[in-house]
């Protein structure tokens, strides 16, 4: 598990039953034309699911892990 799905996992509060905790996946995609065609894979997300209810949320890991410092990030986005 990279630091960001770790983070990630710690640091979810699931928006349907507020149980802490998630297990993450990541999935990466092919956009259209030439990348579709040299199967390049430009378009990485995590899919972030509760561990408690199944809740599940996507986040484009372009932009969290593009961020300078993704702690202080994740900390923002999570808080209470």
């Amino acid at each position: 598990m990279t630091r960001s799905d770790d983070l990630l996992a710690r640091e979810f509060v699931c928006a349907r039953c507020k149980q802490k905790g998630a297990h993450v996946e990541r999935l990466s995609m092919s956009g259209i034309g030439l990348s579709r065609l040299f199967e390049v894979q430009a378009y990485r997300y995590a899919f972030v699911s509760c561990t408690n209810c199944g809740y599940t949320e996507v986040y484009n890991l372009r932009i969290l892990e593009g961020q300078d410092n993704l702690g202080t990030f994740l900390e923002i986005l999570f808080s209470d």
